[in-house]
């Protein structure tokens, strides 16, 4: 024998599809189980941390004042290059060998070689609000195919505005040659074509006014072709290029 539960149930929504008057119990079977209500559900209001949204915002206001202050500081920075390019209009010495005299060039048995040449240099400003102060730890080199020869210094000086300036450097030296090096410099020395080069580097500031600034390496390479290399008498240039080079 089945046992049956009563249970009440609301017909109300769907009236318009049974009859008109509905009984208030159904029968339904034990085995069915229970019909239980959803549980209710309390919604909680969200609420944001003010705390976190103030945070965010100081956060955003100190991003755009960095990126102000950075185009302030390049607005700056472009106004002063352009108003100190437009004022002292600088421009780059030039450098050029004017002389080249031998003074000794003695080759020994054992294939080292002693040299003493007089190098002048020419250095040219041709800046009218601009001078340059050249320091005292320089060098000067003469070099044949990679090996040097002999070596000197400049002596420091101060040139002013639009200012030609001839620097005279006695360079001295003993290089060990090979009979390779030997029998090329012999060659050149009989075309009357012998390519050398005069390097250059020397410490250098920049004077506007009275005002020294910062301190920069300026270093010169001249490829130069002589006519002869005779002891005691003036080289003839035939071939003369200067390049410039500025580490800052």
């Amino acid at each position: 024998m089945q046992h049956h539960r009563v249970y009440p149930v609301d017909f109300e929504a769907s009236a318009t599809n049974m009859d008109p008057h509905p009984p208030k119990y159904v029968m339904l079977p034990e085995n069915q189980g229970s019909i239980r209500p959803p549980p209710y559900r309390r919604n909680v209001p969200r609420y944001q941390s003010k705390s976190h949204k103030s945070g965010g915002n100081c956060c955003l206001r100190c991003i755009c004042c960095c990126y102000c202050f950075l185009v302030l500081l390049i607005f700056l920075l472009g106004t002063l290059a352009f108003y100190f390019y437009a004022v002292y209009q600088p421009q780059v010495p030039s450098y050029k060998v004017e002389e080249f005299t031998t003074a000794h060039f003695d080759m020994k048995p054992d294939f080292s070689l002693y040299t003493e040449f007089a190098v002048t240099v020419k250095a040219d400003n041709p800046n009218s609000k601009i001078g340059f102060t050249y320091g005292k730890d320089s060098s000067v080199e003469v070099v044949y195919q990679d090996s040097t020869l002999c070596s000197g210094q400049i002596p420091a000086f101060h040139q002013g505005y639009k200012n030609v300036t001839m620097i005279k450097v006695i360079l001295k030296g003993k290089s060990d040659f090979g009979s390779g090096l030997q029998e090329a410099l012999m060659d050149n020395r009989k075309s009357g074509k012998i390519p050398m080069e005069v390097k250059v580097t020397v410490p250098v500031s920049v004077v506007i006014g009275e005002f020294p600034l910062r301190q920069f390496k300026v270093q010169v390479t001249c490829k130069l072709v002589v006519d002869n290399l005779t002891p005691n008498k003036k080289a003839g240039i035939l071939s003369n290029e200067c390049f410039p080079k500025v580490e800052f």
